[in-house]
């Protein structure tokens, strides 16, 4: 289980008590690693105890907080089971969806199963813009998923730890799967519990973050290895308007002489402007292009974060 969280110190203990009872009872093996995301409260304090607990704990506290793409991006890094679960910390995701999950994977032949909250308890301030996300991401990716944003997921293994989480992607992480190689995704209703303790992380910011992550990744999914195929194109269009303006310009001057009219200067003819600016407009857009592309190919470095310390680090 890889456990991304942010002042959740209350519920921490229920959770790994509950899950480590269904484990148990299913007779699963498991490993619980919690990402403390930069917590200001004792979240990080209640791992240590809770390692000294369960000895199947694992924990890494970053020093401050860099969102839940990140977290889940370094707990896929330390994931070691067959089967990588995802969910959230605040008991709203059922620790007794794990079995189902766990089986969907191993005899379903599924790379991925995303959760579908189809009752849920949230207000409606989240729950209108999780709809306005989904109907979205299922037009732009083709997956068509109920409930993108569900905490609760199950991977293989080496679909966890192939897809890159960064910014906040972790909303799209099934499209993020499905660019990597891995379209075999599955669904499966899952029970959504109303918040017991603490407060919603969930704000406008997070809406209008959102929505850029969206247009982000409509746009990454498409051109993301071939950048000039964007910029060239718009930058072709750019030449062609600017041809036509120097054509439409020209003609001008060249009827103006054949009726014995004075041409006047180039710059009071509007055309010159349309020309100049397309003309331009497309010389930028190839050089953008070509920087992406060169980006593109040189770019190798993995995201970095800053973290504060290990519990029960695995060799």
């Amino acid at each position: 289980m890889v456990i991304p969280l942010f002042n959740e110190a209350e519920s921490l203990p229920e959770l790994s008590a509950w899950i480590d009872r269904v484990c148990k009872a299913e007779g699963l093996s498991y490993e619980i690693v919690f990402i403390n995301d930069g917590s200001t409260d004792n979240s990080w304090e209640v791992i240590e105890g809770l390692a000294s607990t369960f000895p199947t704990v694992r924990g890494t506290r970053f020093r401050r907080n860099h969102g839940k793409s990140a977290a889940l991006y370094i707990g896929f890094q330390q994931a070691q089971g067959e089967v990588v679960i995802t969910m959230d910390a605040d008991l709203q995701d059922s620790p007794e969806e794990i079995p189902a999950l766990v089986k969907g994977i191993r005899e379903g032949g599924f790379d991925l199963i995303s959760g579908w909250k189809k009752k849920r308890y949230d207000p409606l301030s989240k729950t209108l813009p999780t709809k306005l996300f989904n109907w979205a991401a299922r037009k732009m990716s083709g997956i068509y998923l109920h409930d993108f944003n569900c905490g609760l997921k199950a991977y293989k293994l080496e679909v966890a730890q192939a897809v890159e989480v960064q910014g906040e992607m972790h909303r799209y992480v099934p499209v993020l799967a499905k660019m990597a190689g891995y379209a075999n995704i599955g669904e499966q209703v899952v029970q959504h519990q109303a918040r017991k303790y603490g407060s919603t992380k969930f704000g406008m910011d997070r809406f209008v973050n959102g929505l850029l992550d969206l247009i982000t990744l409509a746009m990454v999914s498409r051109f993301q290895r071939r950048p000039m195929h964007f910029f060239g194109t718009w930058g072709v269009l750019m030449f062609v308007a600017s041809g036509l303006a120097l054509a439409v310009m020209g003609g001008l001057k060249l009827y103006h002489l054949a009726q014995g009219l004075r041409p006047g200067l180039v710059t009071e003819d509007p055309w010159f402007f349309i020309f100049l600016t397309t003309m331009i407009l497309g010389t930028q857009l190839f050089v953008t292009g070509l920087l992406a592309e060169l980006m593109v190919r040189q770019s190798s470095k993995k995201p970095k974060y800053s973290i504060g310390g290990h519990i029960n680090q695995a060799s």
